[in-house]
């Protein structure tokens, strides 16, 4: 499972990714994760099997599912962002690629 995050390039996604990667390892998941700003995921979501935008860039959800080529495109809810909540991003993340 390739997760990437979308951002505006701050310091608290790149504290996210390492929060779940630590979860995904905890789980048993082998899954890459990366966070990058939102110009470049979007150069780059073909490599990932789905895209997580960051709530403070939720307007860019229509532009990164263009981008996304029919792959998930997620708005990480305000609440599991702000509480680093890997347990929860991750899960989410499995359910969306499962559906």
């Amino acid at each position: 499972m390739n997760i990437l995050l979308a951002c505006n390039a701050g310091m608290s996604t790149s504290l996210l990714v390492q929060k779940m990667r630590q979860e995904a390892e905890a789980q048993g998941l082998d899954a890459t994760i990366e966070a990058k700003p939102l110009n470049k995921a979007l150069e780059s979501v073909a490599d990932f099997d789905i895209l997580m935008l960051g709530p403070q860039i939720s307007y860019a959800k229509a532009e990164a599912e263009q981008f996304a080529d029919g792959k998930p495109v997620l708005v990480i809810p305000m609440s599991d962002y702000g509480r680093m909540n890997a347990k929860g991003i991750i899960a989410e993340a499995v359910a969306a690629l499962e559906a």
